[in-house]
């Protein structure tokens, strides 16, 4: 189905796939059975030592890490996640979340995680976008591991620019001291699961975490991402 008609359907049948605008043949399902089974899960949450993991290694002090499924340019996946930052979907976080919880409660490794914090968005942005994208897949999460969801013990204190527009080498500047912890009393000797959308360098959280250990030291970090590009793996 061609965009433009797709968008039209969705518009009149809400009830479709939001990933290829196929109709959902059951009403309680939230992907189809095709999206759902053609997902490019990573796998990595099974897997102490993995890809995602190892991003971390040199970078910040890390229990568990991990991403749900690869970013793929010009797939539904990437419309998906499209759809929650740009356009206002911000169920299709939720469940996506869901589907991130189930997989890390299944899989045993997250089992001693305390609290979820999602990587925070300064105040402008988020009045703009009307959300936190990543406060919903840590909702989501939350869900399956039955734990709660922090989002006022850490801040964003400068609204930096996407990374997306700076290089490799100007990322870690951008997000340079741009968080602060509030109630460090809240975080304090837990283990905490750092939630964000899509690593598309390890800079966002790295800055998140050192913020958080040098206000709680005794705290421990995991991390879930919904989505990593296969190249940001190899570099």
């Amino acid at each position: 189905m061609s965009h433009p008609l797709r968008d039209l359907y969705r518009l009149f049948f809400p009830h479709v796939c939001p990933a290829c605008g196929e109709p959902l043949p059951d009403k309680g399902a939230f992907l189809c059975t095709r999206c759902r089974w053609n997902m490019p899960l990573t796998g990595f949450w099974k897997e102490v030592d993995n890809p995602v993991a190892r991003k971390f290694h040199d970078v910040l002090p890390i229990v568990q890490a991990s991403s749900l499924f690869y970013f793929v340019h010009d797939s539904e996946f990437r419309e998906l996640i499209h759809g929650f930052k740009y356009n206002g979907k911000w169920r299709v976080a939720l469940e996506l979340g869901r589907i991130y919880g189930s997989e890390l409660k299944e899989c045993g490794l997250y089992d001693t995680v305390e609290v979820i914090v999602p990587v925070p968005l300064h105040i402008r942005r988020t009045l703009h976008r009307g959300y936190n994208q990543s406060a919903y897949i840590a909702q989501g999460i939350a869900e399956s591991l039955k734990i709660p969801v922090d989002t006022q013990s850490v801040v964003r204190t400068r609204n930096n620019s996407s990374q997306t527009r700076h290089s490799r080498e100007d990322r870690w500047d951008n997000v340079r001291d741009i968080f602060s912890v509030r109630h460090p009393e809240r975080l304090a000797g837990k283990h905490i699961l750092l939630v964000d959308d899509v690593l598309k360098s390890s800079s966002t959280l790295q800055s998140l975490g050192g913020t958080i250990l040098r206000a709680v030291p005794d705290c421990h970090l995991s991390i879930a991402t919904l989505a990593v590009p296969r190249g940001e793996l190899e570099k």
